[in-house]
């Protein structure tokens, strides 16, 4: 019988479910309507390179938080080691900025599913109701945007087991098509037309650009850590294996897609990974199956992020810096029902704003996103100084010299995002979000009781107390 936790959580997950609801989050639509892009603006092994670069990048900042997994595995991830490392102020502004982050990409899947839809199934786009930005918003969009959001909302809401065999289905989906694209590429492709480096340093550069928000979703593993029923540090070490396998995901499908189209015939395509298998196997009936494997990716990062963020408001909410009804565990489920309805509250409003909305609600949320991963970086550091005998199953190699080159990576991803960075935000649309965002979270913390010395002692105590259990 699974362990319930001091916290009401379940501990329910093995190693397998708490690798692939990470992997899964990883690998969501974005491969395989970009794999095109990268190839034509790379070239083959220059957008591989890219990758391979950039999951090292990524992995720097992963390394970190496997070490912090591994000390502190408790629900909450980013919020546990922050709090302990900054305090109340810096620990909401992180976990916020995570949840920022979480919700967004929930949002950004109510509306990549029905354009999903609209790929594979022929005049889906029916009963216009309204314009966005000047795109048309379709009723069928919307529909379709509701029902996976309930869908979702309902899975993860009876449980966080469901979940995780949800997660490894679709990711198997998955698997099973990347796997008939490298049996394509191998037994019916051939070398690629275009020059294995399209623009030099520059096409490589404009790739690695793209790829740390490619890796979004490592962090899944640290939020929902204290129902993983793993040993810490195992814990850890799944944080680096997950953003290895997506690493390796990526360049398998770059490598096929590659064999199967130029890249220039690739960038035209709106599905380019399933054009390319439908090349290879001169099939629109199998490139079809790539499209699928696209839904299925949308499914695991939806879920995984749901996950993930419900489990950082309950952690906010726990420590009194969010009103309680957010620290509220079923009692049949053992799941923060609250939180997760609040989530796929949020996204289900995502669907009525159109395709226009995929762009705006991702940028904002990827600032959100590298806000938190330089926070968990100043962490790692502070506690390395402040707290060198911690207990810390998985431990860096490296150690400070890591942490700073964190540091300094997480520094870069968030100059991106600003006025003058390659992927600098749009005002009005994406500042706004963020603007609203911060707003709302001033108000709940305001209404809170977070910012009290007193609740900053308990949560303290509460996080040495699970730790030494």
């Amino acid at each position: 019988m699974s362990e319930t936790t001091e916290s009401g959580l379940v501990r329910t997950l093995s190693k397998r479910d708490t690798l692939v609801l990470a992997f899964g989050a990883m690998i969501g639509w974005g491969w395989i309507i970009l794999s095109g892009t990268w190839i034509n603006e790379g070239g083959p092994l220059g957008a591989i390179l890219a990758f391979i670069i950039g999951g090292f990048m990524v992995g720097v900042v992963a390394i970190l938080y496997g070490e912090l997994a591994s000390a502190m595995p408790i629900v909450g991830g980013e919020h546990v080691y922050s709090l302990r490392a900054l305090g109340p102020i810096g620990a909401f502004i992180c976990t916020w900025a995570i949840i920022f982050g979480y919700v967004t990409v929930a949002a950004f899947e109510a509306v990549a599913l029905p354009s999903a839809m609209a790929f594979l199934i022929p005049n889906f786009n029916a009963v216009e109701l309204w314009s966005v930005a000047g795109e048309p918003v379709y009723g069928t969009w919307v529909l379709v945007g509701i029902l996976g959001t309930v869908f979702v909302t309902a899975l993860n809401y009876v449980g966080i087991r469901p979940a995780a065999q949800f997660q490894i289905i679709m990711t198997i989906v998955i698997a099973f098509a990347g796997a008939v694209l490298i049996a394509g590429a191998i037994g019916y492709g051939s070398p690629s037309p275009d020059p294995a480096f399209t623009a030099g340093t520059a096409g490589i550069f404009a790739v690695i650009l793209q790829t740390p928000f490619m890796f979004v979703g490592f962090d899944v593993i640290p939020q929902s850590a204290e129902e993983a029923d793993v040993e810490p540090r195992s814990l850890g070490l799944l944080v680096l294996a997950a953003v290895g396998m997506a690493t390796l995901f990526y360049i398998a499908v770059i490598w096929g897609a590659s064999r199967g189209l130029s890249g220039a015939e690739l960038v035209d395509s709106p599905l380019p990974a399933a054009d390319a298998m439908a090349a290879l196997f001169d099939s629109q009936t199998i490139g079809q199956l790539m499209a699928l494997a696209g839904i299925a990716g949308i499914l695991t990062s939806w879920n995984a992020f749901i996950i993930g963020g419900s489990r950082a408001l309950f952690a906010l909410a726990e420590s009194g810096m969010l009103p309680e009804q957010f620290a509220k565990i079923h009692p049949e489920y053992n799941t923060p029902s609250n939180a997760i309805l609040f989530i796929g509250g949020l996204s289900v409003f995502a669907p009525l704003f159109g395709e226009q909305m995929l762009d705006w609600i991702v940028n904002a949320g990827g600032l959100g996103i590298v806000v938190a991963w330089l926070l968990v970086a100043i962490s790692f550091l502070v506690l390395r100084y402040r707290e060198p005998d911690m207990d810390r199953p998985y431990k860096v190699p490296g150690g400070k010299a890591i942490g700073f080159l964190g540091l300094a990576l997480t520094v870069f991803f968030v100059y991106l995002y600003l006025p003058g960075g390659q992927s600098a935000l749009l005002w009005p649309y994406e500042w706004l979000i963020v603007l609203l965002w911060c707003a709302l979270g001033l108000a709940f913390y305001l209404v809170s009781e977070g910012h009290s010395e007193e609740h900053e002692r308990a949560a303290l105590e509460k996080i040495e107390q699970l730790q030494d259990d």
